[in-house]
């Protein structure tokens, strides 16, 4: 079988969509599956602004001869960028069928940035998404709460952590003789997030940022006493994790945090807000602790055991998911031209 997956989100960038969908192409692949990613670097692209780190593409006609020369069995549509909306069309301009995924809480994203009302942002999700055969998303939270805003066949698809990179073995015995904890952070350092509510945390220790992005310099600036130190991957990343004592996850817009599972691998219970995402992940006493008063889910999480967080993230293979993926997706019989009146 041949699945083709169109995606505005694709490496060099790191975040948990690429994560994502590089481990459901490997598991496609490992499954007899040829697959093809239809992705940024296949066209011209301009830096997204505020984002230099995430390129759109602009030449997106160019996706017609792409697809066209694969012949895919079946199609699916990662993204709601400019490479999803020529999918989008393309595939609905035929009469095609494919199947989408929602990973990201951008009407709120945009509304922070610029204010503009989260009823269009989910005006714009309702026809994006309504055309395909199932939309898959991260977490039952977040189900309920796109039901509630007018999506409809959402399908719960869930998130897996590499256990054996992000492994307790990793930390520094020495960590166990220091008196105050640290508290590290993974991911964009960007204003949805509210990376500003980790840094005001009043409890004493070390304070760790680990990523990237537009609001780095001013933050940077306003706490110089946090440690940045930028995008890590592979072993570096596993190592910040493993020499934590807490993760906190302050987003409150987040759609799921791979990096949550990523910090449970290794040992780190997480601290976090009540948020879509976090009340799938996090069990308080077992993992971690979700309280709207940060500071004390911080305390909270830093009783809970180590080797408990690790066991949680044992049970959280990818191969469930891209189990699912595949099975959710649907084939197409033919590659049709689209009619006259479309």
């Amino acid at each position: 079988m041949k699945v083709l997956i169109a995606t505005d989100a694709w490496a060099p960038q790191i975040n948990g969509v690429v994560t994502t969908l590089e481990h459901v192409k490997r598991y496609l692949e490992a499954n007899g599956c040829l697959v093809q990613v239809i992705q940024p670097g296949d066209f011209k692209t301009v830096a997204l602004p505020g984002y230099p780190e995430i390129s759109l593409a602009w030449d997106v006609w160019k996706f017609a001869e792409l697809i066209e020369a694969f012949e895919p069995d079946c199609v699916h549509i990662a993204t709601e960028g400019p490479i999803g909306l020529i999918a989008r069309g393309y595939l609905t301009k035929r009469g095609l069928p494919f199947t989408t995924s929602l990973h990201t809480k951008f009407p709120e994203y945009i509304n922070e940035r610029i204010g503009m009302p989260l009823s269009w942002g989910y005006r714009f999700l309702r026809w994006f998404h309504r055309a395909a055969e199932s939309t898959l998303v991260t977490t039952q939270s977040m189900r309920d709460e796109l039901t509630q805003r007018g999506l409809e066949n959402l399908v719960v698809w869930t998130r897996g952590v590499d256990t054996e990179l992000f492994t307790p073995q990793l930390r520094d015995p020495d960590r166990e003789q220091s008196a105050q904890p640290t508290m590290v952070y993974v991911g964009r350092v960007a204003v949805e997030k509210n990376i500003k509510a980790f840094l005001d945390l009043p409890t004493p220790g070390t304070k760790v940022i680990v990523g990237d992005g537009p609001a780095r310099a001013r933050l940077q600036a306003g706490y110089p006493d946090a440690q940045w130190v930028g995008y890590q991957t592979g072993l570096d990343l596993a190592q910040h994790y493993a020499n934590a004592d807490v993760f906190v996850f302050p987003s409150r817009t987040d759609t799921f945090g791979i990096v949550m599972l990523e910090a449970m691998a290794c040992g780190v219970p997480v601290a976090g807000y009540p948020a879509t995402g976090t009340v799938d992940v996090v069990q308080e006493g077992v993992n971690g602790a979700i309280d709207e008063d940060l500071s004390l889910a911080v305390g909270r999480a830093l009783q809970v055991s180590r080797d408990n967080c690790r066991r949680y993230a044992l049970t959280k293979g990818w191969d469930a998911v891209g189990e699912l993926f595949a099975q959710e997706l649907v084939v197409i019989t033919q590659l049709k031209q689209p009619s006259a009146a479309g």
